[in-house]
C-alpha cells in the first residue's frame, strides 16, 4: 500500500546537531513553520525548541497494564473457583499468593505489546505502508530541517531557501513526496 500525499518539502540539511539547534532557535525567531526536524539519532534540547510536548504512550501502557491485570486475576479466579476448582498442594480454592507471578508476567505482557501496537499505529507505521525519504543521508549522518511548501508561492520558497542557507544549512533541496 503506497502512501499518496502530493506534497512539496523543502528541506535543509546540516552536519551537526548543534548547527541544526541553533539553526531551529533562528528560525523559530523569523517565525516560520517548521514542518518536521529529521535526525539520525535524538537530538537533547531539540524538543522544547520545536514546541513538542511529552509523549501520551505512558497512559495508554498504564491502561494495558490495568487490563492485562484485571484479566489475569479475574481468569485464575474464575478456573480456580468455578470451573476447575480442585484442591491442589493443600491450597485453597482462591489463593492470592500463587496468581501473583503469573498476574505480574500478564501485566507486563499486556502493557509491552499494547504500547508496542499503539507506537505503530500512532506514527503510521505498519505492514505494507511506504513512508517517503527525503535523503537517504538522514538515516545515516546528516541532519534536516524540512517545511511544507505545497501551497506556498515561489517567492515564499525562496525566502525559506535562504533562511536556510543563512542558518548554514550544507545542502537546500526541494522535493515532491
Amino acid at each position: 500500500m503506497k502512501r499518496v500525499l502530493n506534497k512539496k518539502v523543502l528541506f535543509g540539511l546540516y552536519d551537526d546537531e548543534e548547527i541544526l539547534k541553533d539553526a531551529v532557535k533562528q528560525i523559530n525567531k523569523e517565525e516560520a513553520e517548521i514542518m518536521d526536524v529529521y535526525s539520525p539519532f535524538p537530538v537533547h534540547g531539540l524538543d522544547p525548541l520545536l514546541g513538542l510536548t511529552e509523549s501520551r504512550l505512558h497512559i495508554a501502557g498504564f491502561m494495558y497494564g490495568i487490563t492485562g491485570t484485571t484479566l489475569a486475576f479475574g481468569f485464575m479466579t474464575w478456573v480456580f473457583t468455578c470451573d476447575w476448582s480442585i484442591i491442589f498442594g493443600g491450597k485453597p480454592y482462591f489463593s492470592v499468593p500463587a496468581f501473583i507471578p503469573i498476574t505480574f508476567e500478564f501485566t507486563v505482557l499486556m502493557a509491552a505489546v499494547g504500547m508496542v501496537v499503539t507506537f505503530y499505529l500512532v506514527c503510521g507505521l505498519g505492514f505494507g505502508v511506504e513512508n517517503p525519504c527525503l535523503d537517504n543521508r538522514i538515516t545515516d549522518d546528516k541532519f534536516c530541517i524540512a517545511f511544507d511548501v505545497t501551497h506556498s508561492s515561489q517567492e515564499e520558497v525562496e525566502a525559506l531557501s535562504v533562511l536556510l542557507e543563512r542558518t548554514s544549512a550544507g545542502e537546500v533541496h526541494t522535493k515532491d513526496i
